[in-house]
Parts: C-alpha cells; structure tokens; sequence
C-alpha cells in the first residue's frame, strides 16, 4: 500500500523510511533510523527527483506508480549518485522505458559505472545553469562538486523557489508521519542528527559546501528538499546559519568536550576532577565520553559544536589506546579546525601519548594547543591537582566570556524586573545597523525561570518586527502608569517605515545589546535575544532568552484596563470626531469611509473592529 505526501498542488513526496538499518554507510550508528527522499512533479512533463535504496524498492515503486496513476514518467532528475539515492534507477528504466535522465558529465559516467543499461539514449546532459522546462515549472541546475561526492549537483525550481539540494541539509532520521521541519521540535530532538550527519558525511568538504552556500545566496529559496531529513519551509535562514557555522568550522557553543581513553579508571577519574574544576571556575557546558563507549561519530559531531577539546589517553603498547586513536584520526580526517585543544597523557613506565596526540592535531589549521598539558603515571597525585588547577585556568581563560552587565549596581538579571511583565502595554524596540525603531505591543510573557525566557508576539506588519526577524535582538521596556496617551500615538499610531521616531526624542539610554529602551513612564526593561520564531499568521511569536533585565522604578505596570479607563480619550470627546473607532483599542481615523483593508495602527486590528462615529 502507498504512503504519500502531498506538498503542493502538483508535487508529491514518493519517498520512504527505514528504521531497520543499523549503520548508516555500515559505519554510523542511526537508532532512529533514515529516510530516502524522493519527490514527484506532476507537470506538463512528470518529473522524479531522485530514486531511493534498494532497502526500501516496494513501497517507493507503489508511491510513484499510485502518484502517476498511469501516465508515463517523463524525466528523472538525478541529483546524487550514491546507491541509498540511485539504487532503483535500473528497475525504474524498466518500468519506464522512454524515461529521460537528466544528469551532468561526471553523473554520466557513474550510471555506467553501477549499471548496464543504455544511458547514452536517453541522457539528458546539464552543466551549471543550464535549465529544463516542463511545462509550469523551470529547473535551474548547479553543480556542488565534493559535497560531498564529485557529482553532486542540486535542482532549483524557479516557479516555486524550491531547491531540491541533494545530500545538503540532510539529517539522520526515519520521518515519523511530519515531513516538515517546523512540525516538529527540530531544535531539541533533529539538530544532533542534523549536525552528526553533516559532520561526519560532509564535514571533511567545508570549503566546496561554501562554494554552494554562496551560489545559494544568489537566489530567493521558499522551499529546501534534501534527500534524508525533514523538508525545510520555515527558519531556512537559521538552518543555513548552522551549515555556515560547520562549513566554516566556527564553533557553535563556547563549550567543553572532555574524550577520554581510560583501561582501569585512573583517567576517567583524572578527566572527571578536571570536569569538576571547570565547572567550579563557571563553564557551565561541559560533556564528557569514553572513547570506547561511544561511537566516534557522536563525538566527532560534539567537537564540531564545541569551542573546546580536551583528549586525555593512556598510552597503550607505546602509542595512543586504539580507540583514541581512532578518534583522533577520524577528528584529523575531517578537517576540523579553529579549536583549543589541551592534551593529557598516562603511563605507567614510558608515557607517550599526548606527544602523539599533539603531532596529529598540528596538522589542523587554526587550532590552539595549550601548553598546560598534563602527564600522569599510572594515578593522579596529591602533589599534581596544581598542575590540574593551572591547566583547568588556562581552558577557561582562553574561552569567550559574555560581557559584564552595564549596570555596575545591579546583577545582569534582577528577579523583580521580570515580575513586571502583565497582559498589558509595551514599547518593543530594536535596531538594524544605524537604523533605530519601536512600536507597542501588547502580548508579553515569561516563560521560564531557569534559563530566564520571555516569548513576544509582534504583528508581522510592524516594521520592528521586520528588524527583530533580521537582527534577533530586541528590548522591552513595561510601560508604567503615568505613561501619556502622546507616549502610545508617537509608538503606535505612525510607521517607523515613514518616521524616525528617535530623531526628537531626548533621554534614551541604550542596553549592553546597543538597542534603546525606555528610562521613562517605564518600570522595567528586559533585553532578549531569539532563540525560536513560530509563524501564527498575522503575527510571529518570538521566543527569546533574557541577557539583561532592570529594575526602573516602582509606578505600577499599565494595563489594558488602566489605558481604557485612564489614558486613553473618552468618548465625549470622541463623539465631536467625524470618523471611525477601533472597538478594541480607541484608536481614531478621520474620514467618511474607511478603507477595507485598513489596519489599525495601535491594536493591529483589521476593518471589522472599527464602527463609525455618532454624528
């Protein structure tokens, strides 16, 4: 029986998982298991991305033939040749016998390579930006040599600005019913796959995977189709953030990664006290592994996001323990660099392993290796834990540090600014290069305490919220009581878009993020930095964790209640307007008719909420 998706009115996902598979390229781990992507365009033309492994031929045959419901197939678009993705090209010919291929040179002479039917007569051969019309559809072809085989290349819809991106993007993971990555917790349960695939499968190719990322710069992507992993539609930019971090070796995390080589336990036990004086001088992220419990592919992954490597190693028949060894080689291997690095070595009569160590990473660019090194016979001593305590120093003063809060007189965070926060009134403000802007908002609250998080729902018509989007740095000042109705008409009622709504406005401060807040009619700000966007329509609710928090005075917070009752202007004054109300804020527009599409400027409320003026 058949098990599609359908993703738009003409394009089908045709693929399938599997969560038998044990080892991925039998060599990685994958408990979740994986899924081969492939998609179906029913054009003019018909059009199949890709094929899928051997593993799982009955159910991807049943998908297409039911999505094609008995026309022919066109074309196949072949993107990547690895066996997972190409394995069933063979019996698709078979079943399609007038099938185009459409694949470049290098693609070519693969086909041959794995099978024995007649390619040349029914090759379609594309180079880069050359393109393919099927009817409504246009593909734009860009070749992405070594990522990570030398026939890579992606498929660009320009109808629906979609990139079909080959093993880019990919991910470890079996498709449990959600083909999108925002219908599930990607963040929490796929980044590590996501990252663990990358950087074990491609990693080593980080400088041809910023060849494609700069050519993908060049053109607007709505839609990123990879062949393993959830389909990408939203947050694209900061899923690319991530392939830029990888790509470029830059660490994600000011972190630890502690890998140690232990056969009696004096190791593990000498990494567990360096664990500890790190996490006593404040490294809050720490992760340790036995290098013969976990398979290298995790920690390979961990050393990509963390900004730190600390290798401790016994020696073992005059060289590294093999599974360090192993380790190491495989970290070396894929080219990781722009790392510190500390070595610690054990021996009982002729230590050499963290010299070992040391020549193998000299071979990894923009790597620091500490010169506080540690060697250790058969125990740690007494007499040694110094040593420990100068080389957990030198890890934690090469690491970057966030900067001092501003306020001398306050900590970072105070308790009761957060207390502040209500269903009321808010002066959201943020700032994108030289530009400064703020609006008010009305939709604020804390979620959690530990770590201080705030979430913000911001209309997606407001220019600020274009800036936040943009920068993912915001402030909040919690508008206070004496706060006057002029405060809500220069924030809400005009377009940072038409105005600067600084460039008269005297006795603004700026947070440690550099973006304004409110010091007055204010009694509290929070400055947040967003950690997640979810799209609810007309609005996007970011989510934000807390970097600096403060107490400004003790004037009770505004409410809805308070403005209606006490700010903003009654309605004996509203009546001698000729004009039109917004039922839910007050708000005001003057004239006989007001537009269908008007949105109200406060409130962010459409038409349907205004009722016009007693004469």
């Amino acid at each position: 029986m058949y098990c599609v998706k359908k993703m738009t009115e003409d394009l089908y996902w045709v693929g399938a998982s599997d969560r038998r598979l044990a080892l991925f390229e039998n060599v990685y781990p994958i408990s979740r298991g994986v899924s081969y992507n492939s998609y179906l365009l029913l054009d003019e033309k018909t059009v199949l991305l890709d094929t899928a492994d051997s593993s799982v031929s009955g159910i991807f045959f049943e998908n297409v033939e039911h999505v094609l419901n008995g026309r022919p197939l066109d074309y196949l678009i072949v993107n990547h040749m690895e066996p997972d993705h190409c394995a069933l090209m063979q019996d698709l010919v078979l079943r399609h016998p007038d099938v185009k291929i459409v694949c470049n040179k290098k693609t070519l002479a693969m086909i041959k390579n794995f099978f024995t039917f007649d390619i040349d007569a029914r090759a379609v051969i594309v180079g880069e930006m050359d393109t393919l019309c099927t009817g409504r559809h246009t593909f734009a072809f860009v070749m992405a040599p070594m990522v990570h085989w030398p026939e890579v290349m992606v498929s660009y819809d320009t109808a629906t600005k979609t990139l079909y991106s080959a093993d880019a993007f990919g991910t470890f993971g079996a498709l449990n019913g959600n083909l999108y990555a925002d219908e599930v917790n990607f963040r929490t349960e796929w980044l590590a796959d996501a990252r663990r695939y990358y950087t074990n499968i491609v990693g080593k190719y980080g400088t041809q995977v910023q060849a494609l990322l700069k050519k993908a710069a060049t053109i607007e992507i709505e839609t990123i189709c990879p062949l393993h992993g959830p389909v990408w539609r939203k947050d694209i930019g900061w899923f690319i953030d991530k392939y830029v971090h990888w790509a470029t070796y830059k660490p994600e995390q000011q972190a630890v990664v502690i890998a140690y080589a232990s056969v009696y336990g004096n190791t593990e036990n000498a990494a567990n006290i360096l664990a500890s004086k790190l996490a006593d001088l404040g490294v809050r992220d720490v992760k340790m592994y036995d290098v013969s419990a976990t398979h290298p592919s995790f920690i390979v992954s961990e050393c990509f996001r963390a900004s730190h490597l600390v290798f401790f190693s016994t020696t073992y028949n005059a060289g590294m323990f093999v599974n360090m060894e192993n380790l190491v080689h495989d970290i070396v291997n894929h080219n990781l660099q722009n790392r510190t690095i500390a070595l610690v070595e054990n021996g009982s009569w002729a230590p050499t392993a963290g010299g070992l160590m040391r020549a193998e990473f000299q071979k990894l660019k923009g790597c620091t290796i500490l010169d506080e090194g540690l060697t250790i016979k058969s125990s740690l001593k007494e007499a040694q834990l110094s040593q420990m305590d100068v080389l957990a120093q030198a890890i934690y003063d090469s690491m970057d540090h966030p900067a001092p809060a501003v306020h001398e007189d306050a900590k970072p965070i105070e308790q009761n600014a957060m207390f502040s926060l209500s269903y009321g009134l808010f002066v959201l403000t943020a700032r994108d290069g030289k530009k400064d802007n703020g609006c008010i908002i009305n939709t604020a609250a804390q979620l959690t305490d530990t770590p201080k998080r705030i979430s913000i729902a911001v209309n997606k018509a407001n220019f600020t919220h274009d800036m936040i989007r943009k920068t993912g740095v915001f402030n909040l000042s919690m508008l206070s009581t004496d706060a006057p109705f002029g405060l809500f008409q220069h924030y809400g009622f005009q377009s940072g878009r038409d105005v600067d709504k600084f460039a008269d406005v005297k006795g603004m401060a700026r947070a440690t993020n550099g973006v304004y807040y409110l010091p007055y009619s204010t009694n509290a700000f929070v400055s947040g930095k967003v950690t997640q966007e979810i799209d609810l329509g007309t609005h996007t609710l970011f989510i934000a964790d807390v970097t600096e928090a403060r107490v400004l005075s003790n004037a009770p917070s505004m409410t809805y209640s308070f403005y209606f009752a006490n700010v903003k202007p009654k309605p004996s004054a509203l009546k001698k307007q000729t004009g039109w109300v917004c039922k839910i804020c007050g708000y005001v527009y003057e004239g006989e008719q007001l537009p269908a599409d008007f949105i109200c400027p406060l409130c962010k409320h459409g038409a349907e909420d205004f009722e016009k003026l007693p004469e």
